[in-house]
C-alpha cells in the first residue's frame, strides 16, 4: 500500500431540505465559529452525494476540535468525515467515518487514485 498524506478533511453535513434544513442551519452556525471553511448549500445531489448537504473543510490540526464538536452538536443529522489525500474513492469510501446513519454515495462519481 502506498503511503498517503492527509492534506485536510471534509465534513459533509446531510439534511432534508423539507424537514431538517433548520437543524442543518443550526449546525452550520456552530461550525462558523470554528476554524473551518463552509461550502455552499446543495439541496440537490452533487458529485457522489445523493442527499442534500453542505461541507466544512478544515486542516488536519483542527480534526480534534471539529469532529468532537460535530459528535456533540450534529442535531441528529448524518455527517461524513473524510480525509483529503487526492484519492476521492478511498477518501470517501475506505478511509471515512460516519456520525449518525451511513448514507449511500454514488461511488461511480469518485475518482480512484492509481
Amino acid at each position: 500500500m502506498s503511503e498517503r498524506t492527509i492534506r485536510g478533511y471534509h465534513a459533509h453535513i446531510y439534511y432534508d431540505p423539507k424537514t431538517s434544513r433548520d437543524a442543518a442551519a443550526k449546525v452550520r452556525t456552530g461550525l462558523a465559529g470554528l476554524n473551518v471553511q463552509l461550502g455552499s448549500w446543495h439541496d440537490e445531489p452533487v458529485g457522489p452525494h445523493l442527499d442534500a448537504m453542505y461541507q466544512a473543510v478544515f486542516a488536519p490540526e483542527e480534526f480534534g476540535v471539529v469532529v468532537p464538536w460535530l459528535m456533540l452538536n450534529r442535531e441528529g443529522l448524518s455527517v461524513l468525515v473524510h480525509p483529503s489525500t487526492g484519492d476521492s474513492y478511498g477518501d470517501h469510501i475506505v478511509r471515512s467515518l460516519w456520525l449518525g446513519d451511513r448514507l449511500k454515495l454514488n461511488e461511480k462519481a469518485l475518482r480512484r487514485a492509481e
